[in-house]
């Protein structure tokens, strides 16, 4: 639906590291940009940016395309939604016909859930602003609370009017379906009663990383025991808790430019310390902290402050969970505010400049943190202490450094006035108790996977490099890297004339002149879309190809021309890259095209073998003595073949 025009602008305007750059942390790393892959855990960082080729590439997972295919997969939309993405990020208008019924019904659920949402958040924001119920009470609210209206509108803070389904009436009649205002835990369904979840509440969207709105928390402004002060959406296809903070799409420029991230527990801590000017800060929102959590702030930083109230029971509760944040090999640091004071309220009575003195002053290593706020409990009490010294060596256990958690060993030593050999020892006995608990773990998704794969699949398998023979993967790498390259001239038409011949045609006659190309679905699609570009002057195939429509053609394209595809090794070892690639097409094109037509030829001659056999078998010698003669003549070809070849002929 978006004009071929509107597509192109979108395309030139979108840079890959810029795009990236907005979920993922990356570092140069020469002409590239290197940093950890969003698609899987990783330690080590295996994705690659190219922002001269405008790909990208993972080398864990093997996933890779363009800053279209990276927003599809990232935030699981189709490519037109995209495109609309790039648009709005590069400011580009986008004009494109109405959707059709039919249209609009074929958008999956998941979108159509973040469609709802977007609109419930559009719907409490206007409330809050230009209703008088939602001036009076929610906007009154937030202004008694003291806090700025630049933060209410940074945040897109709302207000769910009161009553049984004013909410989900209005969403009715705007078009949205009720099954999905219940997906979305937006109306609450039973039978044929329903209502709104979050009546008479101030709402707090919760953003993803892209800054679409996948959830909501509500806080009730009426004295109401019955119900819960704080209500947040129900798990959906969207809405994970455990994988979501609160304040991720606002803070995440400045955790990565910080190096640093502040971890809150509620809404409104996040948003007085943004209004004090502290802006890298997340809030679990009540929830204990999860590797999912973790995982998405270590895309930008691998510090982490960790600020909590005077609660000591508060705090003691949620140590286990701080443990996997040192198992991510992240730096974690605490701070304690004084008896009384919480993030939301220090931060009003600091300021920026109080707050961050007061955090660099009073900001400790975990592991002390720790040590010092058990060794209160275990006076005089030794086998309290002994508790301590496992409880504290559980926690360095984890860490995967082998040199930080030695630190750390030293450091406990001090403080808990015991020998280092003792902590070593009692450090192997938690790591080999770790290490049965994760042989364990993997025994039971052993087991999953193979009930999981024993049972049907449903979708469609997905294309692997294994299913192209690696002749035909260097024959198109050649033909979309060197397309354009004049290769050499031949006579023309009239008497002394002569006219270019680019490597691209050479290619393509070649094959269809033997009529070899290839049964294989992609290889035929890259294959046609260049012939059929032959004359037109303006085809880039890298662009072509890289911004491809077809996820699939994409991502083949990606991983031909990305780095660390393998070249031919044979041509390496026989010495043949003492010059550039490109100063030697002249050699290499023919070479590629031999090796790729032998391997077919050698292929054809197997699958005539076995004709052979089975026409013997059935006594049909008519058949034996054709399929013979084709054989004999194949053999020719290869012959011809392995001499152009020389020594390099493949086996």
């Amino acid at each position: 639906m978006i004009d071929h025009a509107t597509i192109e602008r979108i395309l030139d305007a979108a840079d890959i590291s810029d795009v990236v750059s907005e979920f993922v942390t990356l570092r140069r790393r020469g002409v590239n940009m290197l940093g950890l892959c969003p698609f899987h855990n990783e330690k080590t960082p295996s994705f690659t940016v190219s922002p001269a080729k405008g790909i990208f590439k993972c080398f864990g997972c093997g996933k890779g395309g363009n800053a279209v295919n990276f927003i599809m997969e990232h935030e699981n939309l189709s490519y037109p939604e995209a495109l609309k993405w790039l648009a709005k990020k590069y400011n580009i208008e986008v004009k494109e016909e109405e959707e059709t019924e039919e249209q609009k019904q074929l958008k999956d659920e998941r979108e159509s859930l973040m469609i709802v949402s977007g609109y419930a958040q559009k719907y409490f924001t206007r409330f809050l602003w230009e209703e008088n119920e939602g001036r009076t009470i929610g906007l009154s609210y937030f202004r008694e609370r003291g806090f700025r209206d630049d933060i209410l509108k940074k945040f897109e803070l709302g207000f769910s009017p009161d009553g049984k389904t004013p909410f989900t009436e209005a969403a009715q009649k705007q078009g949205y379906k009720i099954e999905f205002l219940e997906k979305t835990g937006l109306t609450i369904v039973r039978d044929d009663w329903k209502r709104d979840r979050f009546a008479g509440r101030v709402m707090f969207p919760i953003h993803n990383l892209a800054g679409r709105v996948i959830g909501f928390g509500g806080r009730i402004l009426k004295d109401d025991p019955k119900a819960a002060k704080y209500l947040n959406s129900p798990e959906s296809e969207i809405y994970h808790k455990s994988k979501a903070l609160y304040g991720i799409y606002q803070a995440r420029r400045e955790m990565a430019r910080a190096d640093k991230c502040y971890l809150v527990e509620g809404y409104t801590d996040v948003l007085s310390m943004h209004q004090a000017g502290i802006t890298n800060v997340v809030a679990s929102s009540g929830t204990a902290l999860t590797s999912e959590q973790i995982r998405l702030i270590k895309r930008f930083t691998t510090n982490i402050t960790i600020i909590y109230d005077g609660d000591e029971a508060g705090i003691k509760a949620s140590m286990r969970g701080i443990d996997l944040v040192l198992e991510e090999g992240m730096n974690v640091k605490v701070l304690l505010l004084p008896d009384g004071e919480d993030p939301d309220s220090f931060a009003k009575q600091k300021g920026a400049s109080g707050f961050q003195e007061y955090i660099s002053e009073n900001e400790t290593d975990f592991i002390q943190f720790k040590t010092r706020l058990l060794l209160k409990t275990t006076e005089n009490d030794p086998v309290a202490k002994a508790r301590l010294i496992s409880d504290v060596i559980r926690s360095v256990a984890v860490i995967p450094d082998t040199i930080t958690r030695s630190v750390y060993i030293k450091e406990c030593s001090k403080l808990l006035n015991v020998d280092e050999e003792v902590l070593y020892s009692e450090v192997r006995k938690q790591k080999r108790k770790q290490n049965e608990e994760l042989r364990k773990k993997e025994r039971r998704e052993q087991v999953r996977d193979q009930r999981q794969k024993a049972e049907p699949q449903s979708q469609e398998p997905e294309i692997k490099p294994s299913e192209f023979l690696i002749e035909e993967l260097e024959f198109l790498r050649f033909l979309l890297k060197h397309c354009n390259v004049v290769l050499f001239e031949e006579d023309g038409e009239n008497p002394d004339e002569t006219r270019n011949v680019k490597v691209g045609e050479f290619m393509v006659m070649e094959l269809e002149n033997d009529d070899l190309v290839p049964d294989n679905k992609l290889f035929r699609q890259v294959f046609n879309e260049v012939k059929a570009n032959l004359d037109n002057e303006q085809f880039d195939p890298w662009k072509h190809f890289i911004y491809h429509p077809d996820t699939e053609v994409s991502k083949l394209a990606t991983d031909l021309l990305s780095e660390k595809f393998i070249e031919s090794k044979r041509w390496t070892k026989a010495g043949a890259y003492t010059e550039k690639e490109e100063e030697i097409l002249d050699f290499l094109i023919p070479k590629i095209i031999y090796e790729y037509k032998l391997r077919k030829i050698k292929l054809m001659m197997e699958e005539i073998e076995k004709a052979i056999d089975v026409a013997a078998k059935e006594n049909n010698f008519d058949h034996v003595i054709e399929e013979q003669s084709k054989y004999m003549n194949l053999k020719r070809v290869e012959k011809f073949l392995s001499e152009k070849l020389g020594s390099r002929a493949i086996n």
